[in-house]
């Protein structure tokens, strides 16, 4: 039977509508932390995840954690095409965030799970049915409803990138999906994307440094604690069911946002948001009852 278990779809789920409430903490933080670069505010993102994925390697391989860093041979194209477009999805969604509307920096990262989907057909032959297609259609234009991104007020520049920050995420996602079938474990993809970022990004960090007061630090540091958590859910979620499944529960994230933004900065929500809020909320419904009934099946 080539239909993943119902157990797996259903931890797949769960991982990513955490990871989606982790990822709206996340960005919560991002806007806390005032000013600073947002190359400065990536850094500390991957830092504190690269710290956590090697406490968790060395705790569940005490006396062994150097033998569980080892990716086998046939793995290590996709761990490397995972941590490149991974660290260009991160830099690309700050950059954005930085330089457009949070409004239209959240409808170009959420690109990511059509991404995810449309590079999963292609270099992991999953095939994408008409229904599920129809549900990510129906989740999108509720995503559109509820950010209502006003491209007309957007640099031409920051969206372009915008735009290839969710076509990187979507192909990192692919890669974790494809490491996932071959066995390697969530906490060492994270580990080896973190240290890649934080590699790739501390040169700059060392001759562009930019003071940060008390607040600011504490604010980073919780930023990397949810992008963590985040980290290692949607990690998971790709590991246990493919991206045309569960990718559609992504947009949960919206709606964690929309509920903190009210209880922090007592944002309401207009009427098209809350139909876009109905419109995700029945295509999740719908993808979860399709999916769950194939599988009986």
């Amino acid at each position: 039977m080539q239909n993943e278990p119902q157990g797996n779809y259903i931890r797949g789920v769960l991982m990513i509508i955490i990871s989606a409430f982790c990822f709206a903490c996340m960005n919560i933080c991002i806007r806390l932390s005032g000013s600073l670069p947002s190359i400065q505010k990536s850094f500390f993102r991957n830092l504190v995840a690269a710290c956590f994925a090697g406490i968790i390697i060395i705790k569940d391989n005490p006396q062994t954690h150097p033998l569980s860093l080892r990716i086998p041979r046939q793995a290590r194209s996709a761990l490397i095409w995972r941590c490149v477009f991974g660290t260009v999805g991160i830099l690309c969604n700050f950059y954005a965030v930085d330089h457009l509307l949070v409004a239209d920096a959240s409808i170009l990262n959420k690109l990511s799970p059509f991404f995810a989907v449309i590079f999963s057909y292609f270099l992991l032959q999953e095939k994408i049915l008409p229904f599920q297609a129809g549900c990510i259609f129906s989740a999108s234009c509720g995503c559109l409803l509820i950010v209502k991104p006003g491209f007309h007020n957007a640099a031409l520049l920051p969206a372009l990138i915008g735009i290839c920050g969710g076509l990187g995420a979507g192909i990192a996602y692919t890669m974790v999906r494809k490491l996932g079938m071959m066995k390697i474990k969530g906490p060492v993809i994270v580990f080896y994307f973190s240290l890649f970022s934080c590699l790739f990004l501390a040169p700059w960090i060392v001759i562009n440094f930019a003071p940060m007061t008390l607040h600011q630090i504490i604010t980073l540091l919780m930023t990397g604690l949810f992008a963590a958590g985040g980290q290692f859910s949607i990690t998971a979620a790709y590991t246990y069911a493919p991206a045309k499944k569960i990718s559609i529960f992504d947009y949960s994230q919206i709606i964690f946002a929309a509920a903190l933004g009210f209880a922090l900065f007592h944002e309401i929500p207009d009427k098209f948001s809350f139909i876009g809020y109905a419109l995700v909320i029945a295509a999740s419904l719908m993808m979860f009852l399709y999916n769950r009934r194939r599988d009986a099946n």
